[in-house]
C-alpha cells in the first residue's frame, strides 16, 4: 500500500496527497487489504483531518450521475436524492458545451436518449449524424443548441427497459448547467452543515477542442470564478482522455482522476495523436507511474479489477489495486448497479431486466480487492453494503 512518503516521491508534488490520503485509515493507519480503516470506533473513515478526501469514508460511495437508479440521470432530482440517501460524493456533471459556450450536464453530447427533444417539432431540423470518437451517431447534439434552447427541454430516463419506474419522472427536470451545480453544491453544504463533494467528468475533450469548444479552459475558468480550483477544493475532475487530465493539472489544483475503459481499448486522444498505447499499457506499473505524475487516482471499469469469464462470471482479481496503490493512486471503479443485466452472472436472480440480483454479494467481492470507492447508481445500496463490509 502507498504511504505519504511514497505518494510525494511518485509525483514530485504534494497534490496527490489529497486523494492518496484516502488510502490511509484513521490516525494515518495503513488500511487492510480490504481497503477499510482499522481504527477502533471509526471503521469506515479516512484520517478525518482537514478538508480533503481523507475526511470521507472508505470505501467511498459515489452517486453515479446522482441516484440514477431512481431518477433520470444528471438532474437535480437525481443529485438531490443521492445526497439525501447519504452518498459521500455526487457525480454531478458529465460536462458538455452548448453552441454559445456554456457547460451543461448530460451523459453524452447526443441528447435524444436523455431528453424530450424529439417531442419538440421546432428542433426537428437539428437532428443530424456526426462522428463522435470514430463512431457515427445520429441524434441531437448540445453543441448545436444555445443554452436558452436547451432549457426548453426536459430530462427523461435513459434506460427505461431496465428502469421503467424512473419514467414516472420524465419531463420533470430541466438540464442543469455546471454553474448551477456549483451553486447547488454551496447551498447544500450550508444547509447540511457539512461539505458536499462533486465529481464532474470532461466528456470527449478532443472532439470538442476540434470544434473550438475546448472543455479544459472553460472548466478551469468556472472553477476559479467560484473559488473551487484548489488542492482541497471539493471538486474532483475526471476524464477518459489522459491528455485532458494532464492539461487540467496545469490549469487547476483540484484532485484529478483518469478514467479507464475496457482492456485493449485505446483512449481517443491517443488515437488522434497516433499514440499506440491502450488501456493495457496504462495499467502496467510503468503506465500507472506516468499517470501518477499528473493525476491522483484512476477510475477503471470494474472488469479491470476482477475480469469476467466467457460465462460472465467473476474470475480472479488482477493486480491493479496493488499496483495503483504502490504508485500512490487511489481507485474509484465504475459502475455498481442493482439490476440483473449489469451484475456478474453468479449474482443474478431471475431473468427480468429490471429485477434486482444479489448486489450485496457483488459488493463484497469488489470491496475485498481493496478499492478505495465505487460509483453506484443506487447509493443507498452501496452504503448498506459498505456498512456490512466494514462491520463484518
Amino acid at each position: 500500500m502507498a504511504t505519504p512518503e511514497s505518494n510525494e516521491q511518485a509525483s514530485g508534488t504534494g497534490r496527490r496527497a489529497v486523494l492518496g490520503a484516502a488510502v490511509l485509515g484513521a490516525g494515518g493507519t495503513v488500511l487492510g487489504l480490504a481497503g477499510t480503516a482499522r481504527a477502533a470506533g471509526d471503521p469506515g473513515r479516512g484520517r478525518g483531518r482537514g478538508r480533503g478526501l481523507d475526511s470521507l469514508p472508505v470505501p467511498t460511495i459515489i452517486g453515479h450521475r446522482g441516484a440514477s437508479g431512481y431518477r433520470p440521470e444528471h438532474t437535480f432530482g437525481s443529485y438531490q436524492l443521492a445526497l439525501d440517501m447519504g452518498a459521500d460524493i455526487v457525480e454531478a456533471g458529465d460536462l458538455v458545451p452548448t453552441k454559445d459556450g456554456h457547460l451543461v450536464c448530460r451523459h453524452e453530447p447526443e441528447i435524444g436518449g436523455t431528453t424530450d427533444v424529439a417531442d419538440h417539432p421546432e428542433f426537428a431540423g437539428r437532428r443530424t449524424t456526426k462522428t463522435l470518437d470514430g463512431v457515427e451517431v445520429t441524434g441531437w447534439f448540445t453543441e448545436d443548441f444555445t443554452l436558452a434552447e436547451l432549457k426548453r427541454l426536459r430530462a427523461v430516463e435513459r434506460i427505461p427497459a431496465n428502469r421503467p419506474h424512473n419514467t414516472l419522472y420524465n419531463g420533470r427536470w430541466e438540464i442543469p448547467t455546471f454553474e448551477e451545480v456549483l451553486r447547488w453544491q454551496d447551498e447544500q453544504t450550508r444547509g447540511r452543515g457539512k461539505q458536499v463533494w462533486i465529481y464532474p467528468e470532461l466528456k470527449h475533450p478532443t472532439y470538442f477542442r476540434k470544434l473550438g469548444l475546448g472543455l479544459e479552459e472553460r472548466v478551469a475558468k468556472i472553477l476559479r470564478r467560484h473559488g473551487k480550483d484548489r488542492r482541497n477544493s471539493p471538486v474532483i475532475l475526471q476524464s477518459f482522455e489522459p491528455t485532458a487530465v494532464e492539461r487540467m493539472s496545469r490549469l487547476v489544483g483540484n484532485p484529478l482522476v483518469v478514467l479507464l475503459d475496457a482492456a485493449g481499448t485505446r483512449p481517443w486522444d491517443f488515437t488522434e495523436t497516433g499514440d499506440p498505447r491502450t488501456v493495457d499499457d496504462l495499467i502496467t506499473p510503468k503506465g500507472l507511474k506516468e499517470i501518477a505524475s499528473y493525476a491522483q487516482g484512476i477510475g477503471p471499469t470494474l472488469n479491470l479489477i476482477i475480469p469476467r469469464d466467457s460465462a460472465d462470471r467473476l474470475t480472479e482479481p488482477t493486480t491493479l489495486v496493488r499496483d495503483a496503490h504502490r504508485a500512490g493512486l487511489i481507485l474509484h471503479p465504475y459502475t455498481m448497479r442493482n439490476e440483473n443485466p449489469f451484475l456478474p452472472a453468479e449474482f443474478r436472480k431471475g431473468s427480468a431486466p429490471d429485477a434486482y440480483g444479489d448486489v450485496f454479494g457483488a459488493y463484497r467481492a469488489y470491496f475485498a480487492t481493496g478499492i478505495d470507492g465505487v460509483f453506484t447508481d443506487q447509493p443507498d445500496t452501496g452504503l448498506l453494503a459498505r456498512e456490512d463490509f466494514v462491520n463484518r
